[in-house]
This record gives C-alpha cells, structure tokens and sequence, in this order.
C-alpha cells in the first residue's frame, strides 16, 4: 500500500473521535493492515503495532479529541478541524514514518485512546512497554520538547461539626477553617516544595474550586477546596501529598479533620519529566529538524514514560499562537506542509538511532 500521511490526515479528521474513538480506530487498523502490518489492542484499549528487533524506539500519540467536533476544511497548505493539530497531525507523521522508516531495530506504534480524559491508555503503557527512547506527538510546532510540568487535580475536605447558626459557637464550621488552609496553600512551596526547575520554572499551586454548607441557617460540617498543582522535577505524586498533608496539619486549628488527596485517585496523574539534552534520542530529532530544544507547554502522557528511558515531545502544529489558542479550539488548524516536514524528520531520526 502506498501511504501519504497527508492523504491520511484529512481521513482522520474528517472521522469525529469526541465521543467514541471507534471510527477512528477502524480507520488506523485498517490502514496498517492494508500496509500489511497486524496491529493489536491492549487491555487498556492502546492500539500496538512492532517491527524489528533491538535497540527499541516507540512512537506514540492518541487519537481521542476534546468535544465537540469541528468539521474538516482545507485552505490551501492549512488544514482546520477538530484534531488537526491535536494529535492527528503528529500521528500522521508519525504513522508515516512507522511505515516507511528503513531501519535495523525496532520500532513500535502505540496509539492511546483516552489522552484527553483518563490517560489510563498512557499509564499501562509506562507500566509494560520497556524501550530505548519515545517520541510522543503533540503539536509543537517542529520543536523538539524535552520537558513538561506534571498535574495533579487534588482536594482538601476539611470536617468541623454541624450546628444551628443562631448559635455559631455550637458546632465548629469547617468553612471558617478554609481560611488558614488557604493561607497554607499559598505558603506551600516557600518552605516544602521542590523550587524552581532549570527547564520548567517554579511549580504552581492554584485554589479553584470551593464547596461548603446545605443550609443558610446550618453550621456546615465539611468544606471542600480543589485546587491544580502543576509540578516540575523531582516532585512526584506520593512526595507531594504527603508534605501537603503534614504542612496543612500545621495550620488547621486543632478541633478540625482534614483529608488530603487526589480528586480521582484511582485515576494515573501525569508527574513532570526532563530529559538529559545530551540524549541520543534529542540529538538525532535536533539535528533532523533544526529546530529550537524547550520544553512542553501542557501535561502529556510522555511523564509515564519517563522513568523508562528518554522522551521527546515533538509533532506538526502549535498549542496557540499570536490570535490565542489554537489546540482545543474551534479555530484548531495544522499546515499540510508541516506534518510532511514532521515525517520527514521523525523518519531520519528514528533511521539515525535504529
């Protein structure tokens, strides 16, 4: 079968994935096994295919979007529509150079399902794939990222006790208790947290959502503060909570409880990552692309492979540029050009390290 990743980009744009991936992944096994590839799916629903063996090099990137779907148009080089640019313009490439690449080692293609929502697609993968190097696609404009800050949704539910508020000493209200708490939330990172990254800059800890009370005439018994906390190395999810916990305890007048956590624990939260410069994978894409070394300007599922072996954030496409945003937009758009020019680059340095 004769592949163009452009041909294949406007397919997969036009193929809604908001909703359901299925259309979409029929439409990426379907063309590997026209490509004479036999293509897999994992338990976490990761669409796999391999060729090779040796030195070992994953290419990975999701074909789920954000809703809600934006028809495909063409103008010229420029492409627009839901998924242009995040992440069908680097899995175009990115499929390209899977199949065209000339190499002696092996190359694997792990497309996840669910980036844009759960990441549990990423996290089994950091969990079984075992590799040499990753490039994970995400527009970024043909750089080359080596770094992204990791998030975590968390929360602290502060426990008082419920009361009459005709009388507001019968009882202890968990919402007066949110101010020392918010206080200590701001205070965080000036004596626990793990400063600021060389890459990345200082963390950030942002209070963005506050529930409390049932009743104007109720003393309320529990209060609720979410907040986004947005890590740089080496902080992980287990070192943060843990400081957290023990720094609030420290401010929370002694008649309250309070809990600190993840507002979906059972979900994986992607840490930060930075990988070494001097890295054969970063070499290789830097030298093919010409283009400036930096980091990721959001949170990827390339923290989950982190640990294993160096990543490169890379693809076709921009996050926002001089308008506004451009990725999760309803003015989302990639050049046709660049995600040719992404294939190219992705194909040389893959042939380069394998």
């Amino acid at each position: 079968m004769s592949f163009d990743a452009t041909e294949f980009h406007a397919e997969a744009v036009s193929t809604p994935s908001h909703e359901t991936v299925e259309p979409m992944r029929e439409l990426l096994v379907e063309t590997l096994e026209s490509a004479g590839e036999s293509p897999t799916t994992d338990e976490a629903g990761t669409i796999l295919a391999s060729r090779g063996s040796g030195e070992h090099i994953v290419l990975n990137t999701h074909i789920d979007t954000v809703p809600p779907h934006v028809p495909y148009e063409r103008d010229g080089d420029i492409v627009r529509g839901r998924g242009a640019c995040d992440a069908k313009g680097p899995l175009a490439a990115l499929l390209d150079t899977f199949l065209h690449a000339d190499i002696d080692g092996q190359l694997t293609l792990a497309i996840t399902t669910d980036e844009e929502t759960a990441q549990t697609g990423g996290a089994h993968l950091g969990e079984t794939l075992d590799a040499d190097g990753y490039i994970v696609g995400e527009p970024t404009d043909l750089d080359v990222c080596i770094a992204a800050r990791g998030q975590f949704e968390g929360e602290v539910v502060i426990r008082g006790e419920s009361g009459h508020a005709s009388d507001p000493h019968n009882g202890d209200n968990a919402i007066r208790a949110a101010a020392p708490i918010l206080q200590a939330l701001e205070s965080f990172d000036e004596t626990n947290g793990p400063g600021a990254h060389e890459l990345l800059g200082p963390p950030t800890l942002t209070p963005s959502v506050i529930e409390g009370g049932d009743a104007i005439n109720q003393i309320p018994a529990e209060c609720t503060i979410r907040f986004d906390r947005r890590t740089v190395p080496p902080e992980t999810v287990e070192g943060f909570f843990t400081d957290l916990r023990a720094h609030l305890q420290g401010w929370l007048p002694e008649v309250y409880d309070l809990e600190v956590g993840l507002v979906r624990p059972e979900l994986p939260a992607p840490e930060a990552f930075a990988t070494d410069i001097d890295a054969q994978l970063v070499t290789a894409l830097s030298e093919a692309s010409g283009n400036q070394t930096r980091p990721f300007g959001a949170a990827t599922e390339a923290s989950y492979f982190a640990a294993d072996a160096p990543v490169v954030v890379f693809g076709p496409g921009v996050l926002a540029d001089q308008q506004g945003p451009v990725a999760h937009a309803d003015r989302e758009y990639v050049h046709r050009s660049d995600i040719e020019r992404a294939a190219d680059i992705v194909r040389e340095a893959v042939e380069t390290l394998l």
